[in-house]
């Protein structure tokens, strides 16, 4: 049975055959660009950019998984195939890697590592006390999903008081706002703004003027979302204008991020390269493994993508 994987590495692929070779014998892994592939023989398919019309010609596909949690890059394209069960990949290490991420850089800001950086590369000695410890240092987190909850837990483990927002009301152990009616209210009292948002129309642009405005004046952002949920120019404003004292960036759009970009050289930006909860391959084999079993068994399936809700 096959499974075909579109990635730009033979290497990775190697990784891909070693892993399921183990966990699912019975799967054939074969690479996205394999002069050889038949694609009648494609039973599953892990994807992250696969070519507009690409995905229609797999006619014998059972399930698609994309290669991120995110599903924007596949449902893009008119001719995706709509009758399959599309899975987001979300495996059990994700929201850890998440949390771990998010919570280094909030403590990136509260530390204010830019001006680490800054003062390494003029080899400046600049000794300096930072404002406020993390207990004192409000971290909203918006989007409450799986990735935002570890994160919470984290963040709240080195002292952070932190507060949440999302659609609909959540039952958490921390205090959560609700809807855009209690939006402002959120973001007044986010020192530190997490994005962890799904990409959906509305969320689309959400990291711009209109929004940074409502922070309080000194307030750092993250963003490990999606690079469609900002606006870099108006970040870059509200960083120049000290309404925002520094930003963690790993998502963009374009990615890669182009070299010719300011956000590589702002002074109160960090980029990384979308890391934020990037799994193995080893991780990603397993989730696939698993989830086809419970397809091949008619168990349920989770994280599937929800035309209806948009993610």
């Amino acid at each position: 049975m096959v499974v075909v994987v579109n990635t730009a590495s033979e290497k990775t692929i190697a990784e891909w055959r070693e892993s399921l070779a183990e966990m699912a014998p019975h799967l054939e892994v074969r690479w996205w660009d394999d002069a050889n592939l038949d694609p009648a023989d494609v039973r599953y398919a892990v994807v992250w950019k696969p070519e507009h019309g690409r995905l229609a010609h797999f006619t014998g596909l059972r399930m698609l998984f994309s290669l991120g949690a995110g599903v924007d890059n596949i449902v893009a394209d008119p001719a995706w195939p709509r009758h399959v069960p599309l899975v987001r990949m979300v495996p059990a290490e994700g929201p850890q890697r998440m949390g771990e991420y998010v919570t280094w850089a909030a403590l990136s800001l509260q530390k204010d590592l830019p001006r680490i950086f800054r003062s390494r590369e003029a080899k400046n000695w600049d000794s300096f006390a930072t404002p406020t410890p993390a207990t004192e240092c409000t971290v909203g987190i918006m989007g409450l999903g799986a990735m935002g909850r570890r994160s919470a837990d984290l963040l709240r483990g080195v002292g952070f008081p932190v507060i949440g927002w999302s659609r609909s009301r959540k039952a958490l152990p921390f205090e959560n706002f609700a809807g855009a009616e209690e939006l402002d209210a959120f973001l007044a009292r986010s020192r530190i703004l997490v994005c962890l948002l799904p990409a959906t129309p509305e969320t689309t642009g959400i990291l711009s003027a209109p929004l940074l405005v409502k922070l309080p004046r000194g307030a750092g952002l993250i963003n490990a979302g999606r690079g469609a949920h900002q606006n870099l120019a108006d970040i870059i404003a509200a960083l120049d204008e000290g309404h925002l004292t520094g930003a963690v960036l790993d998502v963009f759009d374009p990615e890669p991020l182009p070299a010719d970009s300011p956000a590589w050289i702002h002074p109160k930006i960090i980029v990384t390269s979308h890391i934020g909860a990037g799994p193995s391959t080893r991780e990603c084999a397993r989730y696939v493994a698993t989830s086809i079993s419970a397809f091949e068994l008619r168990e349920a399936l989770y994280n599937l993508y929800d035309p209806t809700r948009g993610y």
